[in-house]
């Protein structure tokens, strides 16, 4: 199947004490790994996509930083073969000093559930990430951390 349409994607690397938050999901009947985020809707900016997917998924206004990596290979989307992701990570920060993200166990995860966790950036490699992109990011934020 031809690819035909571009499925644009804003993901968020929420950091705080040198570690990251990453989520957990139950969609489209797939458990995944990967960053806070999702895709852009129609008439919105990257910022304003991403401020309105984490008010959405964590309830917390964040403040969005700058860009940490765009894919700069093909990614077919593993839900519509049609469709070509191109992902913007950025960082962010919250807006309010005081906020709280819930967890959750991974093992109990329920069909549409989303639960949240603080990982070490040292031990994101440990982390199985679901998708190609995110393991690259990942591969780059290690990286700079050695350098």
């Amino acid at each position: 199947m031809q690819v035909t349409n571009f499925n644009l994607r804003v993901y968020g690397l929420l950091i705080q004490e040198d570690k990251v938050l990453i989520t957990h999901e139950h969609r489209a009947g797939m458990v995944m790994t990967k960053f806070p985020g999702g895709g852009l809707e129609k008439g919105e900016g990257l910022a304003d996509g991403l401020k309105r997917e984490f008010l959405e998924e964590l309830n917390l206004q964040v403040d969005v930083r700058g860009i940490f990596y765009v894919n700069e290979f093909l990614q077919v989307s593993a839900f519509n073969p049609k469709d070509q992701l191109i992902s913007f990570y950025f960082y962010v920060r919250p807006e309010v000093d005081n906020y709280v993200i819930a967890g959750g166990s991974v093992d109990k995860l329920n069909p549409d559930e989303q639960i949240f966790e603080w990982v070490s950036i040292d031990k994101l490699g440990e982390i199985e990430f679901t998708f190609p992109i995110d393991r690259e990011v990942v591969k780059r934020m290690l990286a700079s951390r050695r350098s």
